[in-house]
């Protein structure tokens, strides 16, 4: 990165999803799972039920990703919040004996 992460923003060289499985990661082996299952469920499924389990796969896929946005958005605005107390706010429970 050059810098200026609002620089960097604008021309694309930061992407938040781009981003891999670590192997033997939890993560990983439930993304294996899931791929495995969906891969014997669509051999064994023929005509409307394969055409129907297709459809329900990408509407869960479209949901999460809904879920990810969402999820993205509130912790972004949590952590400009911590940054908003921090650097605005000087409250605390006890009084500084170093000021003043």
């Amino acid at each position: 990165m050059r810098g200026n992460i609002i620089e960097e923003l604008y021309y694309g060289n930061i992407d938040p999803q781009d981003r891999g499985y670590r192997p033997k990661s939890p993560a990983k082996k439930a993304s294996d799972s899931l791929n495995d299952l969906e891969e014997k469920l669509t051999e064994q499924l023929a005509g409307e039920n394969k055409e129907l389990f297709l459809r329900f796969c990408n509407a869960y896929a479209e949901f999460m990703g809904e879920c990810e946005l969402d999820t993205f958005i509130t912790g972004f605005r949590l952590g400009a919040r911590f940054m908003m107390d921090t650097f605005l706010s000087e409250g605390a429970p006890f009084e500084s004996f170093l000021e003043g």
